[in-house]
């Protein structure tokens, strides 16, 4: 039979209290469910006691009293064996008491350069958590500093009821300082054990330390080729006195599909995909196939395509380096020109930290085509170096962080083709507010220059476009540049040599699955420099829709032009993920 009523009441605390007293009910989970078995809500009411008053440890509530009656008997007091077949109504009463302050916050001994949470101080909110977070800070400043077992000795924690206190007098015992020892791999079948510890990088007879652990499995975790890792510390010290270090993975599947679509009004439909084989030749190698067709049914330029292969291997000259090489072949039909295009390249991506990398390869990249004023050719070797610095929430949806990618291209012609330098910076910063941070501010800035080479005589892929969805909404994928003229014959439109570009958008969320986005974009294309004469400016704005799929929002987009004389009205956007 159903229940009749449910009344849940906390008496005093903030609203930080009352929620999370309600969030820990499982008679209130049990509601929102619609469960009216007597039995399931009595186990329930008996169960919220302990789970209530958790919650009210962390947030500082050591003295609260908590009722919880079942047709006016407190559930505590009722037998198991005397459960009651029906229950008509469940009043729960708490009441949490003042919130206490730490008052002795001893924990000793710390290891040099150790960090106690601030919020772990006499006279600060006394939260549970809090505690749990310095013990962990203390043992973890210990274990850097090569200290594997380092753990609590004694732990008193002391509540002084009458004057609302929680001191604590926690001793720690750091045990030997230790080093690591063998690497040793479980849970390994087509990949190479050998390579697995080459990967994770761990050098026997070196001080142990925490952060050279997260390390060593956030390099296996990066190689792709597995779907679980996990790192222990071994029971037992080798005859040498070394740690040993236990590695269990487990293997993902050697193979994997992907396919992408997006859309826009004037810019046509792009589909996109990759074939991946993880694990290629079993020491981590991945081969990676990938094509697109770009602006099928485009309103202003033909039919783009490509197709393209990269072979990725991990811990080449060092655990954290990977080696790439990468081919491909392309055609363009653009507005004013088309040509086909290869390349072959040889990189190397090197990562300081999970957030930090830098890049360096050689590449040999050929051109040919045609436009209004004939044929051309262009041969060329590049050298490209850059560095990104990814440190946002989120890549698909951030809400907080930033990313910035910067790159240097050196380049040398061959025949009629010139040499240079080609410059390229993308800047991009999030940042929430409001209730439960559900509106995001998210800014981006664009840069290129192009030193060095002239601009009929630079590579026409290398020259700078406006407009489309990854430069300004609102106005046509390319349709900024410069007018030029080859020859006698007629002018037509190539791509500048410099170029801006900055987008806003301010992103809020409707409900949990449902956003609105207002934006604005700007961009500028010029030859000489980024506020020469011969460049020129557009922008556009427009609003937009994210619903969240779980593994990133699709992306639907209707921008118009404000600024510039490209634009040809109302432009539609759709795809996977947020703008940038």
């Amino acid at each position: 039979m159903a229940l009749d009523r449910l009344d849940f009441a906390v008496t005093s605390g903030g609203e930080s209290v009352k929620k999370a007293a309600r969030g820990a009910s499982l008679l209130l989970a049990q509601q929102a469910d619609g469960a009216t078995d007597a039995q399931d809500l009595f186990a329930a009411a008996r169960a919220d006691y302990a789970r209530i008053l958790g919650a009210l440890y962390a947030e500082g509530h050591y003295s609260a009293v908590i009722h919880i009656r079942i047709d006016g008997r407190e559930a505590a007091g009722i037998a198991p064996l005397d459960a009651p077949d029906r229950i008509g109504t469940i009043e729960v009463r708490i009441d949490p008491g003042p919130r206490f302050a730490f008052g002795q916050t001893r924990i000793a001994p710390l290891a040099r350069k150790t960090e106690l949470p601030e919020a772990f101080a006499p006279g600060q909110p006394a939260r549970a958590g809090v505690v749990e977070e310095a013990v962990g800070a203390a043992i973890l400043g210990w274990r850097e500093q090569g200290h594997a077992r380092a753990r609590t000795s004694r732990d008193t924690i002391l509540a002084d009821h009458a004057a609302a206190t929680l001191s604590t007098d926690i001793a720690l015992d750091p045990g030997p300082e230790l080093r690591f020892g063998p690497t040793l791999v479980t849970g390994a079948k087509r990949m190479s054990v050998a390579r697995i510890v080459k990967i994770a990088g761990l050098r026997p007879g070196e001080r142990f330390s925490q952060t050279e652990l997260d390390r060593a499995k956030a390099r296996l975790r990066r190689s792709g080729v597995f779907a679980s890792v996990t790192l222990s510390e071994g029971e037992t010290l080798t005859a040498e006195g070394l740690l040993p270090i236990l590695v269990t993975v487990a293997e993902a599947k050697t193979r994997r599909y992907s396919f992408g679509a997006e859309i826009a009004s004037l810019d046509g439909l792009s589909l996109s995909g990759y074939w991946l084989h993880r694990n290629l030749f079993g020491e981590g190698e991945r081969l990676k196939i990938d094509g697109a067709i770009t602006n099928i049914g485009a309103g202003t330029s033909g039919l783009d395509y490509s197709l393209g292969f990269t072979l990725d291997r991990p811990a080449t000259f060092s655990p954290d380096t990977t080696a790439s090489l990468s081919a491909g072949i392309g055609h363009q039909d653009e507005v004013d020109y088309a040509a086909d295009t290869a390349q072959i390249g040889l990189s190397l991506r090197h990562y300081f930290s999970d957030s930090l990398t830098i890049r360096a390869g050689i590449a040999y990249e050929y051109t040919e085509g045609s436009d209004p004023g004939g044929d051309f050719r262009f041969r060329n070797l590049s050298l490209p170096i850059g560095a990104t610095w990814d440190r946002r929430d989120n890549a698909a949806d951030a809400r907080s962080g930033f990313y910035i990618d910067a790159e240097a291209k050196p380049f040398l012609g061959f025949g009629t083709t010139g040499s240079g330098v080609r410059l390229t910076f993308d800047a991009r910063g999030y940042r929430s507010f409001g209730a439960r941070d559900g509106a995001t501010l998210a800014l981006r800035f664009q840069g290129g220059a192009i030193t060095g080479s002239s601009l009929l005589d630079t590579p026409r892929d290398e020259l700078f476009f406006s407009g489309g969805g990854g430069t300004v909404r609102g106005h046509p994928y390319r349709s900024l540049g410069i007018s030029v003229t080859r020859g006698f014959g007629p002018a037509f439109l190539i791509g500048g040599t410099h170029m801006l570009a900055g987008s806003a958008e301010l992103r809020t969320r409707v409900t949990d699955r449902l956003g609105v986005v207002g934006f604005f974009d700007i961009g500028r294309v010029g030859v000489d420099g980024f506020f020469d004469s011969l460049g020129d400016w557009h922008s556009g704005a427009g609003l937009g829709l994210r619903y969240e799929t779980g593994f990133g929002p699709i992306r639907f987009d209707v921008a118009a032009p404000v600024q510039g004389s490209t634009g040809d009205g109302v432009q539609i956007y759709i795809g996977l993920g947020q703008s940038f």
